[in-house]
């Protein structure tokens, strides 16, 4: 293994109980479109982690889009119930351990808010960062929404 992101990751995992096939690849995947073009699969099978802050409270809330989709920002903040904006770097790094590029689905250290795309649940299983931009994870969709403690939602840009 390398990379702390890595490292740090693959220790939730096992924490978690979770036994999942984990790779790291030499293109990066800090993209869908890089992640999907290396791992061989459809980017809709890829899993984009995207922190928000909320704008009032200051905390973070975790989208997890089907790499096909963008969030629609309005429409996660009303089904989360407080408005939300966009976070910087490092607002990323403090909430979940990791870099933007990196930023796994689950494996934070401490709860966040999380949900999951609707169109992530059309496959039985999806790809997503796993620490850091090389390395990938493969998990089934019910395992991850159950892993998450997230909450199924129609949060994707329908004007895409």
């Amino acid at each position: 293994m390398s990379g702390s992101g890595l490292q740090k990751f693959s220790a939730a995992l096992l924490d978690l109980g979770l036994e999942c096939r984990v790779i790291t690849l030499p293109d990066t995947t800090r993209s869908a479109r890089d992640a999907a073009s290396a791992i061989g699969c459809e980017q809709s099978r890829i899993v984009k982690s995207i922190i928000f802050k909320t704008l009032s409270s200051n905390t973070p809330v975790l989208a997890l889009v089907s790499g096909s989709n963008t969030v629609c920002m309005e429409k996660l903040g009303q089904i989360h119930g407080e408005a939300l904006g966009k976070a910087d770097a490092d607002f990323v790094r403090n909430a979940t351990g990791y870099a933007i590029g990196g930023v796994p689905p689950l494996g934070h250290g401490r709860m966040i808010d999380t949900y999951l795309d609707d169109d992530l649940f059309a496959h039985a299983t999806v790809w997503a960062a796993a620490g850091d931009a090389h390395s990938v994870f493969e998990i089934e969709t019910g395992k991850l929404l159950a892993a998450t403690l997230g909450t199924q939602a129609a949060i994707k840009n329908l004007s895409q």
